[in-house]
């Protein structure tokens, strides 16, 4: 396999996986969350062994797949309107295959495929190791589907390709799936119950982003801090393991351990965590470790306790408060960023002012805010009425946002004057003579580029900063190259 460069919309260079003797081209595009694109490089890399590479021009491609997203409506909105622009092509490129992947194949596949009429293949997160079969249909003019859900899939077994890769970072999948049945979520239907990939192939995966030179990892799971090995199965049957699978089990806290000892140079994140189960044990191995991102991204979703419970977040807000305070006290400078769903049905104004007070209690970094829009097979669907008005949730959300980015611009007022190491991913999107990377907390920071270049972890002095950005000068390189 070589690599060939190719560039992205705003002319970065992305390395992609060539074939010579790989005769079809594969188009793909990820919508919705890191695991949507971590699950795209495992799809790549099962049509890579069946003839196909990548390319970025849709024009040339025989197949395009959409790796989809139904957390919200936007998302669904945005993939409906890629698929008309598929199909569109497809009328200049008669023999282009259009496919559907993930969250909405599910849930959609009778309309896409028979109602619709606008894909030929369909194919869900438990999958992708039958694309190979399901090809061989489309191929004969047959629609395929598959979305069958499975209790041991992990991909563990499947090295990545990493699509438009910086080279620089990747993501690493841990687990598949979630118990936590959150009323507005779609996820446990879509990627099936909670099982955790045995260590060593994680291990192995890691192995091999560093000889490749990767300078940062992102261990990525549906709820990472459920992370448990035990032998294999799901999590929900541990307490039927035997006494030695208990002994033996691995928890988050121990990969996470094992990771960074292993790679003491490695720069390590994850995401993304639950309040109710996270321990403080993960907190203390971050804190044992320098090469261990000081940034938890821990959404809350409501600072209401009545909100909460609709929602069904096993946690209550003075729970989530605790566990931000012991973090902090164990983690002094520990970065702390948030999810926020505004205007949830029955939500109050009482309720919304609990949401405003948790965010001046807590001032995170920043935070992922949106109104809440009904999601089609979630329990907030079938058994809560959308009651909220659109306006009164707009201006809700006005009002989180506002006062999260006076949190941002506050906590980053706080970090000028001092250095901090940035690891260079790219260039600037609005100066081709300044780089862009991320301090440790996840804030990017912007700097001139002089002698430096992409990988290259260097210290920064903050000098003036915006509510989203850092920004000052390299002063020399770290002791982490």
């Amino acid at each position: 396999m070589e690599k060939i460069i190719d560039e992205n919309k705003q002319g970065q260079p992305l390395v992609l996986d060539y074939n010579k003797n790989n005769q079809r081209k594969l188009f793909i595009e990820s919508y919705g969350c890191q695991m949507n694109f971590s699950d795209s490089e495992i799809v790549a890399s099962i049509l890579a062994k069946e003839g196909f590479n990548t390319t970025l021009n849709l024009e040339d491609a025989d197949l395009v797949l959409v790796n989809t997203c139904s957390i919200r409506e936007k998302a669904e909105q945005t993939v409906r309107k890629r698929l008309e622009k598929y199909n569109a092509v497809k009328k200049i490129n008669p023999r282009m295959k259009v496919g559907v992947l993930g969250c909405m194949a599910e849930r959609l596949k009778s309309k896409f495929l028979e109602e619709e009429k606008i894909v030929d293949l369909v194919v869900g997160p438990d999958a992708y190791k039958d694309l190979p079969n399901l090809i061989e249909e489309v191929d004969a003019g047959r629609n395929a589907v598959n979305v069958v859900l499975s209790k041991e899939e992990t991909y563990g077994d499947i090295s990545p390709i990493r699509l438009q890769s910086n080279g620089v970072s990747a993501f690493v999948s841990i687990t598949r799936g979630c118990d936590n049945m959150c009323t507005f979520c779609v996820v446990p239907f879509t990627r099936g119950r909670e099982r955790s990939r045995d260590p060593q192939s994680i291990l192995e995966e890691i192995d091999d982003l560093v000889h490749q030179n990767f300078k940062e990892i992102t261990l990525l799971g549906q709820n990472v801090d459920s992370y448990l090995w035990y032998g294999g199965g799901l999590k929900k049957d541990f307490e039927k393991a035997s006494d030695f699978q208990k002994a033996t089990a691995v928890n988050f806290a121990k990969l996470l351990d094992m990771t960074a000892k292993k790679h003491p140079k490695l720069r390590i994140r994850f995401s993304t965590s639950n309040p109710q189960d996270m321990t403080l044990d993960v907190i203390e191995i971050m804190a044992k470790h320098k090469n261990i991102c000081k940034h938890i991204h821990l959404p809350i979703q409501s600072g209401s306790d009545r909100i909460l419970k609709e929602m069904n977040r096993l946690h209550t807000r003075e729970e989530y408060i605790k566990l931000v305070t012991d973090i902090k006290k164990i983690i002094p400078d520990c970065a702390i960023t948030q999810d926020m769903i505004i205007g949830f049905p029955t939500e109050t104004e009482e309720d919304h002012q609990d949401t405003l007070s948790l965010l001046e209690n807590i001032k995170y970094e920043h935070g992922y805010m949106y109104a809440y829009s009904e999601r089609p097979g979630t329990l907030a669907e079938r058994k809560l009425e959308d009651d909220v008005p659109e306006k009164t949730k707009k201006r809700r959300l006005a009002e989180v946002i506002q006062l999260q980015r006076s949190h941002s611009a506050y906590r980053h007022q706080n970090y000028i004057g001092e250095t901090f190491e940035v690891l260079i991913e790219k260039e600037s999107k609005k100066s081709d003579q300044h780089w862009s990377g991320r301090t440790t907390k996840n804030i990017v920071a912007i700097f001139p580029k002089e002698n430096y270049k992409v990988g290259d972890f260097v210290m920064v002095r903050i000098d003036e900063c915006t509510s989203a950005t850092l920004l000052g000068r390299a002063i020399e390189y770290s002791d982490n190259n």
